[in-house]
This record gives C-alpha cells, sequence and structure tokens, in this order.
C-alpha cells in the first residue's frame, strides 16, 4: 500500500524536481548555501509536485486504464481509490506549500501554487482537447527551477528565468520523443498529441527541433548573466548542439529508434548541463 502511494507522487519525475529545485538554491547562492534551508526548499517543491501528480491521476485515472503504460497504476488497478488518492494530493500539496511559506519565502510559495493551478486547470483538461498542452505543461515543469532559485534570492530575477528558459525548451524536444515512442497509447486514450493527429510525425519532428534550436542560445543565458563562466557556456553550446543533431535525426527518419535515441539524449543532457552550471558557478 505504501509503494502505490509512492508511485502516485511519479517518483521519477519527482527526481527531477528535487534536483531542478535544489540546482536552482545553490546557483542563487553567492557562497556555499545552508544545507538545511535548500534541502527545506527542495522537499516542499517536491511535495507540491508530488501531489500535484497525484491529484493529476484523479482525473486520469479513465485514460490511464486505457493505456498500455499506465494501466497499471494505482488508480486504473483498483488498488487505491479515487478520493483516498484526492485527499493524499491535496494533503501533500498543502504540506509542501506550507513548508516553502515557512522555510523560504511568500514568493516562492506562490510560484508553487503558481504550478498546482497550471498543472490541474490547465495542463490536465487541455490535454484532452489539443497539442497545445505539452507547451502547457512545460510551464509547471519548468517553474521548479524558479522555486529554488527564488526561495533563496528572495526575486524571480533573471537568473532564475535562464534556469526556467533551459527546462521549459528542453522538455519539448524529450515530451516529442515520448509521444512519438508512445503514440498507439494516446491514440486509444484519445489524447490529440501531434504524433497523433498527425501520424506522419513531420509536426512532432518539427516542434523537437524548433524548440531544440531554441535551447542552444537560452542554454547559454545563465553565463551571460553571470549564473556560470565561460567553460559552462562553452559546455552548454556542445551539449545543446548535440541534442540539436538527435532532434534533427528523429524529424527526419521519425521512427521509434530515433525517438528512443531522442528521448535517451534528452534525459542525459539536463544533468550534465545542470552539473556543469554548478562546477562553474
Amino acid at each position: 500500500m505504501l509503494a502505490d502511494y509512492v508511485e502516485l507522487t511519479k517518483p521519477r519525475l519527482n527526481l527531477l524536481v528535487v534536483v531542478t529545485s535544489a540546482g536552482g538554491y545553490y546557483l542563487a547562492s553567492p557562497g556555499r548555501p545552508a544545507l538545511l534551508p535548500m534541502a527545506a526548499a527542495s522537499v516542499g517543491t517536491a511535495l507540491v509536485a508530488g501531489g500535484a501528480a497525484a491529484l493529476n491521476q484523479v482525473f486520469e485515472r479513465d485514460t490511464d486504464g486505457l493505456m498500455e503504460r499506465t494501466r497499471r497504476r494505482p488508480l486504473p488497478a483498483g488498488r487505491v481509490a479515487p478520493e483516498e488518492a484526492r485527499a493524499f494530493g491535496w494533503a501533500m500539496a498543502a504540506a509542501g506549500l506550507v513548508l516553502l511559506g515557512a522555510a523560504s519565502n511568500a514568493l516562492a510559495a506562490l510560484l508553487a501554487l503558481a504550478t498546482i493551478v497550471v498543472y490541474l486547470s490547465i495542463y490536465t483538461p487541455l490535454k484532452r482537447r489539443s497539442p497545445l498542452s505539452t507547451l502547457v505543461g512545460a510551464v509547471p515543469g519548468a517553474l521548479p527551477a524558479l522555486i529554488g532559485w527564488t526561495a533563496r534570492s528572495g526575486a524571480a530575477s533573471a537568473g532564475g528565468w535562464t534556469l526556467f528558459a533551459i527546462v521549459f525548451f528542453w522538455q519539448i524536444p524529450h515530451f516529442m520523443a515520448i509521444a512519438w515512442m508512445f503514440r498507439d497509447d494516446y491514440r486509444r486514450a484519445g489524447f490529440p498529441m501531434l504524433s497523433v493527429i498527425d501520424p506522419d510525425g513531420r509536426r512532432a519532428g518539427r516542434q523537437a527541433v524548433l524548440y531544440a534550436a531554441a535551447l542552444v542560445p537560452a542554454s547559454v543565458g545563465p553565463a551571460l548573466v553571470g549564473v556560470a563562466g565561460p567553460v559552462y557556456g562553452w559546455s552548454a553550446v556542445a551539449l545543446s548542439a548535440a541534442l540539436l543533431v538527435l532532434a534533427g535525426r528523429f524529424a527526419a527518419a521519425r521512427s521509434d529508434a530515433s525517438a528512443r535515441l531522442l528521448f535517451f539524449g534528452s534525459i542525459t543532457y539536463l544533468p550534465l548541463i545542470w552539473a556543469m552550471m554548478m562546477i562553474d558557478h
């Protein structure tokens, strides 16, 4: 039963939240950050994200039951009741907001609240209606980096927005790869992903290339505003160019193999660029 509640929080996705929020806090610190406040900010952000993930699964339990990759989740499988998952999700989200407000500042808590609102009231219903949901969903996906920055600095300043931009642009080629690999699942569930409404995959490929190309200059942003140094800047260009090449291959081939390469390249890219930024901070 405990494992089912952990699964409701989407722990693999929440690991990304912890890494980006902790990284944002670290990069906003002029010197070595205090570990306890940084941990509190990261845990608070993770609680909010985990609560939102649980609530999202309450809303999507029917469609989750139609997709092969999600039908074994606790709600469609019947291992957790919807009302229990709903109470669990709201309790986690509320605890995260309180922790952020108490241990960090009100602005960080407000940004976390914005994450919940956009994710649940805009992204989740839009997912059934329009492929634009991918762009909308990238906003709450990128906010943890800005929340971590704000939790330390007390302001949503330029440095924090450069971190937000990197995660935002990174998500689109990452999501396009996932949408292509699981296009049959999305079709069965009735989600109008680009890979579903354009079976040839040209639009998904163009989106992957467009946002991977935008990521190249965006990734240099932290070096331009003084968050990181020139070593990071050149590393960011190289890593982003490599991701752009993978996106281009996916756009050209539009195959499961090229989508997998883009997917694995994207999940390698983010921790590498975050590590380089922190080393050269």
